[in-house]
């Protein structure tokens, strides 16, 4: 998809003032488009998105994704959708998970009916490697939302709805890496969970260039996953500290919390044997079976049984000296080890 493509293109981000909306936003704000709209329910973070770009491309919608209305207008007139908007962290979701279900079963619901409504030509909806075999709230509210993106996907002949699954995110905000620069900064010891868990490390470029691969090659209820290095918590810490010239820097482990797995899971080992192997990324079409379930049980599928998951400890494994390298390319570590402020929105 080339810029002319966007040229005189409307695009909507939901949930736009986050971390992964601003780094969409800063990629695609220079891509021809005629207008970019960024909807939140959060009128002070989108202010100060405002004073921050001073873009007259920008255009702020305040709503709310439980509401179906707000989304109707939201997209009106609107080319591509980049849906962002979610509840993810995990502890919150498990005191509270029909506040998930709310946000990102019946949320992402509202904004396809709506884009689809509208005309919008294409949508790419955001999931998180929690989805595959959830063990908590948060994953299994966005395992329900991939599955209301694909059966979306088959209603639609005019607007194209496919997915990114991306795992961790490095530094976007309430991800483990500004908690631990907060808690080296301010002189608290460092919290580990596990020092064992292995998490997917991508920074926010690699999972912007994730969403732009789906706008360029996504069909209908496809979702992409981006091969994604992983490291140990144990071995992020270490290499943060190193960084920060204080390698005996004490650190805690505190136990994994509710809802934690040891590791996760990009690809489970059914989609795995009917993905396809696109280089940087997988594509995982969407199972188009119907209600004639016959076929599909008089005849199983070997693959299966031959396949594996693709998880964060089979994967390539970051040692110290390479998670150093990964966690320079962040603003964040470059402005706390040149001993500037943090920067916004981290």
């Amino acid at each position: 998809m080339s810029h002319s493509i966007f040229s005189n293109a409307t695009l909507l981000i939901t949930g736009g003032t986050g971390s992964f909306g601003n780094a969409v936003l800063r990629r695609f704000i220079d891509s021809g488009f005629r207008e970019i709209r960024i909807f939140s329910r959060d009128e002070k973070k989108q202010d100060d998105m405002r004073a921050r770009f001073r873009n007259d491309v920008l255009k702020f919608y305040l709503g709310d994704v439980r509401d179906y209305r707000s989304l109707l207008a939201a997209t009106r007139g609107v080319d591509f959708v980049f849906h962002a908007a979610a509840l993810k962290q995990v502890p919150s979701c498990e005191f509270h998970p029909m506040e998930a279900v709310k946000t990102n079963v019946f949320g992402t619901e509202n904004l396809l009916e709506a884009a689809i409504q509208n005309g919008v030509r294409r949508v790419v909806c955001l999931s998180t490697d929690k989805a595959v075999y959830p063990i908590n709230a948060m994953g299994i509210s966005k395992a329900m939302m991939e599955k209301v993106m694909v059966a979306k996907s088959r209603e639609s002949s005019n607007t194209i709805i496919c997915g990114t699954r991306y795992g961790n995110v490095m530094a976007s905000r309430g991800s483990v890496i500004p908690l631990f620069v907060q808690q080296f900064v301010t002189g608290r010891r460092i919290t580990v969970t596990d020092p064992n868990m292995t998490r997917f490390m991508m920074t926010l470029d690699d999972a912007v260039d994730l969403v732009r691969h789906a706008f360029e090659h996504g069909a209908g209820g496809d979702i992409f996953v981006r091969k994604s290095s992983a490291a140990t918590i144990g071995t992020l810490a270490r290499a943060l500290i190193e960084l920060f010239g204080k390698p005996t820097y004490p650190i805690d482990v505190i136990g994994t919390r509710h809802g934690e797995k040891l590791f996760e899971v990009l690809l489970s080992r059914e989609e795995r044997a009917s993905s396809a192997d696109i280089g940087d990324y997988f594509r995982i079409p969407p199972d188009l079976r119907d209600l004639n379930y016959g076929k599909f049980v008089d005849q199983g599928e070997p693959r299966i049984s031959e396949s594996e998951d693709y998880n964060s400890q089979n994967t390539s494994r970051l040692e110290i000296g390479q998670m150093k390298e990964l966690l320079m390319r962040l603003p964040l570590i470059n402005d706390v080890i040149a001993g500037r402020p943090m920067s916004p929105g981290d």
